[in-house]
């Protein structure tokens, strides 16, 4: 399973983006997703991470234009990570109307895998996202189911409700 590491710009910059990346590099790490780090200014933290194996995923949104989806996936390995909604994430009760036309704008770019996060809560959102994405990202619904789990089942928590959001098919759930 791809280990992904989410985190913001600056702090990596005051790490140093070289010490950075080999460090994520020894630790088997895999991708890093920058949300403050536009397609436009991503070409030297991109270049680092290439150097070290590491694939710098982009974030897209509903509100990108077709020129910034071009130039993020233009620069982008790994899979494109598509944002289902503006504002801010957590789980929601319906997946956004307009991402599967996101997604197929993504798609006149890329050959890459696209996955869909923010506001993807449960099976249904899963499956469908399944009909136009590769994938789907699940956060912050499953971190609520931890957080109210009895202590100590904070495993099994998170692994029961992973289970109920498997969806037959090859889309997988990350």
């Amino acid at each position: 399973v791809p280990l992904i590491f989410m985190g913001y710009y600056n702090p990596f910059l005051q790490f140093g983006v070289d010490r950075l990346a080999a460090a994520a590099a020894e630790a088997g790490l895999d991708g890093v997703i920058v949300p403050d780090l536009p397609a436009e200014e991503a070409g030297p933290f991109g270049e680092t991470c290439v150097r070290h194996g590491i694939h710098l995923i982009p974030l897209l949104a509903p509100t990108s234009t077709d020129q910034r989806i071009e130039q993020a996936c233009s620069q982008a390995n790994g899979f494109i990570y598509c944002v289902s909604l503006t504002g801010v994430t957590g789980a929601r009760q319906s997946v956004s109307g307009g991402v599967g036309e996101l997604v197929g704008r993504i798609r006149r770019y890329t050959n890459l895998p696209i996955l869909v996060g923010f506001g993807v809560s449960n099976r249904d959102h899963v499956k469908e996202i399944g009909r136009y994405a590769d994938g789907a990202v699940v956060a912050s619904a499953m971190l609520d189911a931890i957080d109210k789990a009895p202590e100590g089942q904070g495993v099994e928590t998170a692994a029961a409700f992973l289970r109920g959001l498997k969806v037959s098919g090859q889309m997988r759930c990350t």
